[in-house]
């Protein structure tokens, strides 16, 4: 079964992604950057669905910019959910590599769809 990491500090948010793709991934959570660092290189998830403002001294770009600059990590489909809706934070998210980028509120099946597409499961 495929992994997918969470990255959101809102717990609700974590907790509605959990019960969207809990059936057909193996789901890991985090609620800042830093514990997303770690489970990325501890786990290796297939892939990490990433909120940018989170607290702590690591938003979501931090954590895209060090996931994709590193080579072991590099090709985990990183996509970005998040309420910044603004051109500028798009165009930011694809140049540091992020695969796809969807706003706040979301749709449960749009993110399916993008996880089938990048990853399958």
């Amino acid at each position: 079964m495929k992994k997918v990491l969470i990255v959101d500090d809102q717990s609700d948010i974590r907790r509605l992604i959990s019960l969207t793709l809990g059936r057909q991934y193996s789901l890991l959570e985090a609620g800042d950057g830093a514990a997303a660092i770690s489970l990325v290189e501890m786990s290796r998830p297939d892939a990490v669905i990433l909120d940018v403002m989170m607290p702590g001294g690591m938003d979501g770009f931090d954590v895209l910019a060090k996931i994709k600059g590193n080579k072991a990590t590099r090709a985990i489909c990183v996509v970005m959910l998040t309420a910044k809706g603004q051109a500028v934070d798009i165009d930011r998210a694809i140049s540091k590599g992020a695969d796809a980028y969807l706003i706040k509120p979301f749709s449960p099946l749009q993110l399916i769809r993008l996880l089938q597409e990048h990853i399958g499961g």
